[in-house]
């Protein structure tokens, strides 16, 4: 996908060769970040660095085995993905080589200086145009429609750059490199579309206006989507110690998230966590349309024993084919996993290219590295003479080592985001999961959010979040004196303070993925659930103050329910919900007799 035809290619030479970075000689007439073809076996590189005519150069497969003398080829373009049908249901290494198809071509071991187009050119789609001849037409235009699979259909844009009347438009079914439409500028030339694109990996897709995030990603995990929600085009950040659940937390986002899309980048993380994507998703029944989850994914398959500089490049990769999805005027939910993986490519990179270290060793522009990865996340108003609407909402995982936020790439990352999810050993240890510290976390997003949730779910919303909020506070002050002087010298009011914490802690923010019933809550259940523990409390610390005993308010049978709330069916609606608290009512009311 990387050679053009009818180019003079320029020839260098290896003159150095350290792991993946290698320097070659008389490349005067190249460019950064071109791509390159190096030795015999056509290994791919792209260009870090030039120095009068010596390039430096990081390779994306194995370079073990060179050596100096052997050619050098620039293409004299940029690394870049093809975009169009077939990206959705496959899986892609960091350089967006199909692995199902390499496989079967060269087995389960990849081989070495192995070209493949990233989408068939065999396959053919059936295209529908939506545009007709004479109309006029702009670069992010829908000109016709292809339904990938039973669940996805893909919109056939305008490339960026072109734009002018539409001289003829074919239906029927084409392959992604056949023309199916003709436009022609004001300047009289022709401009022949295919069904499929290309752009450069490290340049941002354009846009017409990037619009305030105002409404939230629903995920269905109750300490997010109550605590500390994201936004439909915001970026978030997952750090925790190696065992905390980064990775299972990041599987839920996926399944879960109200996105149209998902894009997950498994890159540098253990091979076998992204075995676990690659047999989970197509089993997964999508609980929007019934069909496999596979059906609206695409997989990038970075693993920690790939090629480092191809880690590198995975990340841009993803990025690009969520924003091509976004344009279409898709909502996007973009996995990353883990970026610490990907800052540590940098760091050897650097190291190699003898640059002046930062940090820890990390390069000097880690943090305008991660920047520019996040700011390509956002809801936008895309190109084209509609009016679509797309976003594209990224959550990367950290994985500090020993789990120490304080280390650079936590504190970049922590620099950028609106949203910090901190997850905590000591709660995955005491198996509470998701093991998000409610202390720690934050949520830049809410006061943005609190007017949707006010007219979506309900008014009260906004204050049961903050009464949840400060009852948890409150018992983490609570338990200092409890391990000093113990539970009987608080106060009775104290007591049912700690209890109603440990309600919403086992109750409400305890969830489990495997559970059908647990796995996923919609926001009415949440507020549902949300309402009587509060209810529970409030009535509590009444009774206290008329007088009744503490222990007969603790003994209540109607605990059992409010415990077992979170397991209720969600299509049995809120009458269950009803129930209990007219119940809860009903037994308090019982105790001041």
């Amino acid at each position: 996908m990387f050679e053009r035809i009818g180019i003079d290619m320029n020839q260098g030479r290896i003159v150095k060769v350290s792991g993946p970075l290698v320097v070659a000689e008389n490349m005067r007439d190249s460019n950064m970040l071109d791509v390159v073809h190096v030795s015999e076996m056509k290994l791919i590189g792209e260009i870090l660095e030039i120095h009068e005519d010596k390039a430096s150069i990081q390779v994306y497969e194995e370079t073990s085995g060179l050596g100096p003398g052997e050619p050098v080829v620039s293409t004299k373009s940029p690394l870049s993905v093809e975009l169009g049908p077939g990206l959705i249901e496959n899986i892609f290494d960091g350089i967006q080589r199909p692995l199902d198809t390499m496989r079967s071509v060269t087995g389960s071991n990849i081989t070495r200086g192995i070209k493949l187009p990233a989408l068939s050119r065999e396959k053919e789609w059936d295209f529908v145009p939506v545009k007709k001849v004479g109309d006029m037409v702009q670069a992010g235009d829908i000109i016709g429609t292809v339904q990938e699979n039973e669940v996805f259909q893909h919109r056939i844009m305008v490339p960026y750059g072109i734009e002018g009347t539409l001289e003829s438009i074919e239906a029927g079914k084409f392959t992604i490199d056949k023309v199916v439409a003709k436009v022609k500028d004001k300047n009289g030339n022709i401009n022949e579309l295919t069904m499929m694109q290309t752009w450069p990996v490290r340049k941002e897709r354009p846009y017409k206006e990037k619009l305030s995030p105002d409404a939230p990603l629903i995920t269905g995990q109750r300490i997010i989507d109550t605590l500390f929600p994201i936004a439909s085009g915001g970026v978030a950040a997952i750090p925790g110690p190696f065992g905390s659940g980064k990775t299972v937390v990041q599987h839920q986002l996926a399944k879960w998230a109200e996105a149209d899309l998902v894009v997950y980048i498994g890159c540098g993380e253990r091979g076998n966590e992204m075995t676990d994507v690659l047999m989970e998703f197509p089993e997964l029944k999508d609980p929007k349309t019934g069909q496999p989850l596979m059906k609206r994914t695409v997989l990038i398959a970075n693993t920690s024993d790939m090629p480092v500089a191809a880690r590198e490049a995975s990340i841009y990769t993803g990025i690009t084919i969520a924003e091509y999805f976004r344009d279409m005027g898709y909502s996007v939910a973009l996995m990353a996993d883990s970026t610490s993986r990907w800052a540590e490519a940098l760091r050897e990179m650097s190291g190699r290219l003898e640059e002046m270290p930062g940090e820890e060793g990390y390069p000097a522009y880690l943090a305008s590295r991660l920047a520019q990865f996040y700011e390509r996340a956002g809801k936008v108003k895309t190109l084209g003479s509609d009016d679509r609407v797309g976003a594209i909402s990224a959550i990367g995982a950290v994985s500090p080592p020993g789990g120490d936020i304080s280390e650079p790439v936590s504190q970049a990352t922590l620099r950028i985001v609106k949203v910090f999810w901190g997850l905590d050993y000591n709660l995955s240890y005491k198996r509470h999961f998701p093991a998000i510290n409610w202390l720690q976390s934050y949520s830049l997003y809410q006061d943005k959010l609190s007017d949707w949730y006010r007219e979506n779910i309900s008014r009260d919303w906004n204050k049961f979040r903050a009464d949840t909020m400060r009852i948890l506070q409150e018992e983490a002050e609570l338990q200092e004196i409890v391990q000093l002087v113990g539970i009987d010298a608080l106060s009775p009011a104290d007591r049912v303070t700690l209890e109603a914490a440990r309600s919403i802690r086992e109750d409400y923010l305890q969830q489990d993925a495997f559970n059908e019933d647990d796995t996923y809550t919609t926001l009415d259940k949440q507020y549902r659930m949300l309402k009587i523990i509060l209810a529970f409390y409030e009535k509590s610390q009444e009774a206290i103050k008329k007088g009744v005993d503490i222990n007969d308010l603790f003994s209540l049978p109607v605990r059992v329910k409010i415990s077992r709330m979170k397991l209720l069916p969600q299509k049995e609606g809120s009458k269950p919900f009803d129930e209990i608290e007219e119940e809860l009512s009903k037994q308090i009311e019982a105790l001041y007799k």
